[in-house]
């Protein structure tokens, strides 16, 4: 029974600083309520009745309030008179004085003062005239105050608001600016996320998991006088799984694990990030074993003295000097370790990625087919799929896909299934997905006149045809003339997964690409500005070959290209002007070569190449089948699968053998 009295009992309000605040304004709106005359205000008359009771001789006194106002007296024999009975003055409760019967305002004193003189000149009467000068200290202390009051109280507000959350403290006080943003996640809080979520990768998460080894059992590497490695650096494309890793990571270590962005450390108060970066540590350290993580590193570990304009006092390059000196200086914790995460390391000081600070470079890379099938696989869990579906098909058609990408194609296949009204999600969803994810959204309300359509059918049949005859052109999927984002026309090939890449190739791509002006010139015998992007795609690929990757015989075995970025910097060519103009002249030498070589082609199957572009126009959308009826089965077919096997096969021996 006690205990149900007590929890009966309500809860007392807790004090709060604010009612003192809210005290302190009412009792100063009191004072100046109750101190001023306004509580018992005199009747109002206007200065014509004033004289005329003045005649009569019903006013006894008359005080004249700071040059403008008057108030009036009445005599005891006017106050019993009918016409002032309204005006009989009732004093003030707490106050003995007579309070005066009317009141009102004049306008010039001197005028005033001349025209009371002369009615009492004229009539027999004793008016007494008085001045005075009447304030309210209370109200002027009150109104001198509240400019001061309203700038300190939208001080403090602002303060508030800009180091609210920055160090986890008691309403986030301008004291704690200087504290760590860092989320920590522990035993106590629950991670979901591990290795098993992480699908490919391999390298990258073998290396990982073994950083969670040496905290786990840090006695099987030290025992044989190795040590633990300071930091880890995950360098890859966007999308490819990297803060992905550091979340399995923070879900297997089981160890604390400190988890911020690098923009974290910025803020407009100099030496702020430098203080953050101390009080990371110093929170790291308490709770050693642990892991820090850092995404987007760049931010603040950019390498320094390359902006001649930033000033002597640069917050970030201060910032990267304090977390230089926490990860590796005199007094070095070796029980933190740092995981960071970048897809620019190329701009990273060298300080930073020196052994000792980050001993390891871990190295995300874009995921082959076996690794985009099992990464579908992981995506596709959640779906409900239609029976049959093949995960490996998948993977072909999505060459060049990060992770990130691949779960894009997997939510859109799903909406895309849902919008058509589907029970699961089938292939032909998926071949929409990857077609509205690489080329836009379909917009069959786009108005194009017959001759524009029979032009861009024409251009892509004229990629098509090019790219069947090529041994080295990437094999066809698909050819449509329906608007799709921002281009009139597209065709989405398959192209071989290379490590490297040789002349013979570079030129049949290049060839593919002119197919469609080649087309246009062919049956038109004129050209359009159609073949924008491929012109585009044709010069970058020429220039990589004459002055990156020394594939030209005229130019030589020479590169320009930086991989450090220094010459960004600089303000001279890495080349003479003579050189300059042969590099140009085979540019446009390979490109020109290229086009007239698919000129060529298409001119030798004309009758071929007008037979395509009329299925096109009759459908459309046009697939492999197509340009199988009208060209035979293409000579160099490669079997991806065959392929796919033998890397299967060769991992399994490999393991054997292990």
């Amino acid at each position: 029974m006690a205990e149900n009295k007590k929890n009966t009992t309500p809860k007392k309000p807790k004090f709060n600083p604010y009612w003192i605040y809210g005290g302190i304004i009412l009792a100063l709106i009191a004072v100046q309520f109750f101190g001023s005359s306004n509580f018992n205000e005199s009747a109002k008359i206007s200065p014509s009745q004033f004289f005329e009771y003045l005649r009569n001789g019903d006013v006894d006194k008359v005080d004249i309030v700071n040059k403008r106002e008057a108030k009036v007296y009445l005599t005891k024999d006017a106050e019993g008179k009918s016409v002032h009975e309204k005006s009989i003055s009732q004093p003030f409760p707490f106050s003995s004085a007579k309070e005066a019967n009317y009141s009102f305002e004049f306008g010039d004193l001197q005028n005033f003062e001349n025209r009371i003189q002369e009615t009492k000149n004229n009539s027999t009467i004793s008016t007494v005239i008085k001045y005075k000068t009447e304030s309210n200290p209370w109200g002027d202390l009150l109104f001198s105050l509240l400019p001061f009051v309203l700038l300190i109280g939208v001080w403090i507000f602002i303060m508030r608001r800009m180091s609210g959350g920055a160090g986890g403290g008691a309403g986030g006080q301008i004291f704690n600016i200087g504290k760590s943003k860092a989320k920590l996640f522990d035993e106590n809080t629950k991670v979901k996320t591990s290795f098993k979520d992480v699908a490919g990768l391999e390298g990258a998460k073998e290396e990982v998991q073994e950083i969670v080894d040496f905290l786990k059992n840090p006695e099987k590497y030290t025992s044989l006088g190795g040590k633990i490695p300071k930091g880890a650096l995950l360098v890859g494309s966007p999308g490819t799984g990297k803060t992905l890793l550091a979340k399995a990571v923070a879900g297997e270590a089981k160890v604390p694990f400190f988890s911020l962005s690098g923009s974290d450390f910025v803020e407009m108060f100099v030496g702020v990030g430098a203080s953050r970066v101390r009080d990371l540590f110093k929170q790291a350290k308490e709770k050693s074993p642990s892991i820090i993580f850092i995404d987007e590193i760049d931010a603040i570990g950019r390498a320094r003295g390359k902006n001649a304009m930033s000033g002597s006092n640069d917050e970030r390059e201060n910032t990267l000097n304090q977390l230089l000196t926490e990860m590796d200086g005199f007094g070095t914790n070796t029980n933190v370790i740092v995981l960071a995460a970048t897809n620019r390391a190329d701009i990273l000081d060298k300080a930073l990625m020196r052994a000792g600070r980050f001993d390891r470079q871990i190295f995300v890379d874009l995921p082959d087919i076996r690794e985009r099938k099992e990464i579908f696989e992981v995506h596709l869990r959640p779906l409900k799929k239609a029976e049959g579906l093949d995960v490996t098909f998948l993977a072909k058609q999505t060459p060049g896909f990060s992770g990130a990408d691949i779960a894009n194609v997997c939510n859109e296949a799903a909406l895309i299934a849902a919008r058509n009204g589907k029970k699961a999600v089938d292939k032909q969803s998926f071949l929409d997905a990857v077609d509205r994810i690489v080329g836009g959204l379909e917009k069959k309300n786009k108005i194009i006149t017959p001759d524009d359509k029979k032009a861009i059918a024409y251009h892509e049949a004229g990629h098509a045809t090019v790219s069947w005859m090529l041994e080295h052109a990437a094999p066809l999927v698909k050819v449509t003339i329906v608007p799709r984002g921002q281009s009139l026309g597209a065709a989405w090939y398959l192209p071989e997964e290379r490590l490297i890449v040789r002349p013979e190739q570079m030129l049949d791509e290049m060839c593919s690409a002119l197919g469609g002006r080649a087309a246009e010139k062919v049956i038109f015998n004129r050209i359009s500005t159609g073949a924008l992007s491929d012109l585009e795609k044709v010069t970058k690929q020429a220039r990589a070959m004459v002055t990156i990757y020394g594939l030209s015989e005229k130019v030589g075995n020479l590169t320009y290209y930086d991989s450090s970025g220094e010459q960004e910097y600089g303000f001279s060519k890495p080349y003479s002007e003579k050189t300059a103009e042969l590099i140009d002249q085979e540019i446009s030498s390979i490109i020109e070569e290229q086009y007239l070589r698919a000129i060529k082609l298409l001119e030798d199957n004309k009758d071929k190449l007008t037979e395509l572009a009329n299925v096109l126009l009759e459908k459309e959308v046009i697939f492999k089948d197509n340009l199988e009826k009208i060209f035979g089965k293409r000579a160099f077919e490669k079997d991806i699968q065959r392929d796919l096997e033998e890397i299967e096969d060769a991992k399994v021996a490999e393991a054997k053998e292990e």
